[in-house]
């Protein structure tokens, strides 16, 4: 009964992941109970409406207090925290290390570089964890006081009451459609993975050789004060890339201001990173004729071979990225009126 999957959707996507599955189980039960075997549309909205509004039913299942954020946005503010923290935390510290570490170590100073890294990383997990709270505190308090039309009838002293009726304005999404924290998280990851990457290509990206004593950094592949020199625009792409990801974690779907916001991003993207890629002064001299020594080519064939290469698979990816997004939001199902039919 389409009735009755579209009321659960609209309990399910505002309750807690952790024991969902079963709050599902235990409301349709009680639906099912109280119908008869083979129950009229009426008899079914009956139902729904004894069992109320599906905002408030959700969240009388939630255990989470809800003051510092307020209950529209608590629980993605509290998931967007478990997600950011810990890759932050990460990053921070793989970076801490690779200044530390990376490149020829003496032996006499390995004790020192140790208590180095330690020191200096609670230091910066503590302000890590600082700034990724506050600065994610305070993007929900604006989001909170801006009217961004995402659940903005869930709550307040202005709601109407509802009635079973107000499933007709509601799409059955298929699930295909959705956008899952795993792919949200995903996404934040990777923007601090490439991000801290970049920012630090000199000490992470390069030639490495074994010389007894395990890896020594020999030569970096690429020109760090070029990269630094177009900083104003991977700073768009990242920010554009978090503002998404965010906008995902809100939605829960592929909308069509989503596919959009996506397509943007990833065509700024392939405009931004190809003329980074493309720059002749990106790769260091030394890079290069290592390259060209170890196959026996020229450095110009190996410059131009790899930098065109690069940028090649970056354009396939972002284009497939962008089509895939496409394909996800055709998978919508349209908002239609319920009719009489509509209860199979």
């Amino acid at each position: 009964m389409k009735w009755i999957d579209v009321y659960l959707q609209e309990v399910e996507r505002r309750l807690p992941e952790k024991n969902r599955e079963d709050i599902l189980l235990e409301i349709r039960s009680t639906i099912e109970d109280m119908l008869t075997e083979d129950p009229t549309e009426k008899e079914v909205k009956d139902v729904l409406q004894e069992l109320g509004d599906p905002v408030k039913l959700a969240h009388g299942y939630s255990e989470k207090p809800m003051h510092l954020i307020g209950p529209r946005y608590y629980d993605t503010y509290i998931s967007l925290i478990k997600m950011i923290l810990p890759i932050a935390i990460t990053i921070s510290l793989i970076t801490l290390v690779a200044e530390n570490i990376i490149g020829s170590v003496e032996e006499g100073n390995i004790a020192m570089v140790i208590l180095t890294i330690v020191g200096q990383g609670v230091w910066r997990v503590i302000s890590v964890g600082m700034q990724v709270f506050f600065w994610i505190t305070i993007i929900f308090a604006l989001i909170e006081r801006v009217n961004l039309g995402i659940d903005e009838e869930d709550f307040g002293p202005n709601r109407k009451k509802w009635t079973p009726e107000d499933l007709k304005k509601v799409a059955l999404v298929p699930k295909k459609r959705m956008i899952s924290q795993w792919e949200v998280y995903g996404a934040f990851l990777w923007t601090a993975i490439w991000g801290t990457v970049y920012f630090h290509a000199d000490q992470l990206l390069g030639i490495y050789e074994n010389q007894g004593e395990g890896l020594t950094f020999i030569t970096p592949a690429l020109n760090q004060d070029v990269l630094l020199s177009f900083w104003p625009g991977v700073v768009l792409i990242i920010g554009l890339e978090i503002a998404l990801a965010l906008y995902k974690l809100l939605k829960k779907e592929w909308t069509k201001g989503v596919v959009w916001f996506h397509t943007i991003q990833e065509l700024l993207s392939i405009g931004i990173f190809v003329w980074i890629i493309t720059d002749e002064r990106l790769f260091q001299p030394a890079f290069i004729s290592y390259i060209s020594d170890l196959f026996g080519v020229s450095a110009a064939q190996v410059e131009n071979g790899l930098a065109w290469r690069i940028a090649s698979i970056f354009i396939i990816f972002a284009v497939w990225n962008i089509i895939d997004g496409w394909m996800k939001y055709k998978r919508r199902v349209k908002k239609t009126k319920l009719t009489h039919e509509f209860v199979k």
